[in-house]
């Protein structure tokens, strides 16, 4: 793993889903975070997928740094022992913390929270106000519909061909997280924005 590639943000629903194999996933991307020697940063719940990821990369050794806003922490029941919490004022502070602390972003099922942080974290590559990796972890085919709706977009002339490229996706942990270490923005992405003035 790059030097310089020492933690993973992972967004994900802060219910277990409908599925096994979404719990599944999230329990193993904690465990092999740990195991590759990287921390992770995530919302900071103790519930559904996100509560899954935290316990499974605690329990193999892993770092781990949670950011929640005050008004989230008991609705989210702020997870405990071993995480690293930040406490903040609101949910674009949580968002570019998230950011700051991590090196790349990995996008598990969940819903419009989860949905809004990735398409955040994707518009940010898009301006060139971080160079960071995004990649949906396509379980049973689970972000599909969006994926395809990416592609539609680019062909209705919303979205530069060049730019499509920003969402990845894999369908393991293992690709999701050799795809993040390898990731270089492409050269169609230009810096319009410093990161001050996201």
């Amino acid at each position: 793993m790059s030097g310089s590639f020492k933690r993973v943000c992972v967004f994900c629903g802060s219910m277990p889903g409908a599925r096994p194999s979404y719990a599944e996933s999230a329990r193993e991307l904690g465990r092999v975070v740990a195991q590759r020697g990287l921390g992770l940063v995530y919302g900071g719940g103790a519930v559904g997928l996100m509560g899954i990821a935290a316990d499974a990369a605690l329990q193999a050794g892993a770092e781990v740094i949670g950011v929640i806003p005050h008004g989230l922490l008991k609705r989210e029941v702020g997870h405990g022992g071993g995480v690293a919490m930040h406490v903040v004022d609101t949910m674009h502070e949580r968002k570019a913390m998230m950011a700051e602390l991590s090196d790349g972003f990995i996008v598990l099922p969940g819903g419009f929270g989860t949905l809004e942080e990735a398409v955040e974290a994707l518009t940010w590559a898009q301006l060139g106000i971080q160079a960071k990796g995004v990649v949906f972890l396509d379980i049973d085919g689970f972000w599909q519909p969006f994926l395809r709706t990416l592609d539609f977009m680019q062909e209705e002339g919303f979205v530069r061909p060049g730019q499509r490229p920003l969402a990845m996706q894999a369908t393991t942990v293992e690709e999701a997280l050799d795809k993040l270490a390898a990731f270089r923005p492409p050269p169609e992405v230009q810096p319009w924005l410093r990161p001050d003035q996201a």
